[in-house]
């Protein structure tokens, strides 16, 4: 049965008059106003979601010393956005995802869909697993290593995670059969293959035309369950800080393939958008 993920937590908390231009983006407000991230999270599980993705994508303890936040408290803020994810659950068997974002996120200029920072798999390892180890340890239900641009970065963060004792998935931020950072789905899908920490393999933050190819492309290398959620097919501007051009988000018609095991939404997908996919979801089963 497909499970239906969240869509854009920030989208939605931006909908909601919150301003996130800033490096830490939506991990801001689990300092200034963690109200507003639960009732953004209970949007989208009202419109159907089963699953939150939690507000630590962009959380780094670098980006929380910027605003003068010490070791202690990113580590209780980073706690803290499993804590209001679970808080926002209403139904039995809703989950949280601890969102662990790429390196390129934290740098806040669209690093995320380029990959290839010049940095070493150990040296992304080192940054990776302090945040893991607290995300852990605040009892997810699952890790999301998301919007991975390169196999690389990929490499550090299984390892990062390795031993945490917490399921994860693996998602690639792609352009058509490639990775961002140019290589071949085949081989970024085939790192987790025999990983068995990974409990499922795909793709978000692309343009949903681009789902069914990769999703195609995700089961037959990696042999696990697939996992799809991408934007609503607009592009992000990092100089300007906009989206740009029409959405292209219409499960129902287009790009949502059948037997798709996880699916949802990324940046620009709202609760409607959600309430739409779920239904969609729904009309596919048997």
């Amino acid at each position: 049965m497909t499970v239906v993920l969240d869509g854009g937590l920030a989208t939605e908390l931006e909908a909601r008059g919150h301003d996130l231009s800033d490096a830490l983006w939506s991990a801001r407000l689990l300092a200034d106003d963690p109200d507003a991230i639960v009732e953004a999270h209970r949007a989208f599980f009202r419109a159907g979601a089963r699953v939150a993705t939690t507000a630590s994508y962009q959380a780094s303890f670098a980006g929380f010393a910027e605003i003068g936040l010490d070791t202690g408290e990113a580590e209780r803020l980073l706690r803290l956005s499993v804590e209001l994810a679970r808080e926002a659950a209403e139904r039995q068997g809703d989950l949280v995802a601890a969102s662990i974002g790429p390196y390129g996120a934290t740098l806040a200029d669209g690093s995320e869909y380029r990959g290839h920072y010049g940095l070493s798999v150990g040296e992304l390892v080192a940054f990776h697993r302090p945040r893991a180890v607290v995300l852990a340890e605040a009892e997810p239900d699952l890790l999301a290593c998301e919007t991975v641009p390169d196999v690389d970065e990929a490499e550090a963060m299984l390892l990062a995670v390795e031993g945490l004792g917490v399921p994860a998935w693996l998602s690639y931020t792609v352009e058509g059969e490639s990775t961002r950072g140019g290589q071949p789905l085949a081989e970024a899908f085939a790192l987790a293959r025999d990983n068995d920490q990974v409990v499922a393999v795909g793709v978000n933050c692309c343009d949903p035309h681009d789902v069914a190819q990769a999703a195609r492309i995700a089961r037959e290398v990696s042999g696990k369950p697939v996992i799809a959620y991408p934007n609503s097919g607009q592009r992000w501007d990092a100089r300007t800080r906009r989206w740009s051009g029409p959405s292209r988000f219409t499960p129902a018609r287009d790009w949502l393939p059948d037997g798709i095991d996880y699916v949802g939404g990324c940046c620009r997908v709202r609760p409607g958008d959600i309430a739409a996919l779920a239904a969609a979801v729904t009309a596919q089963r048997p």
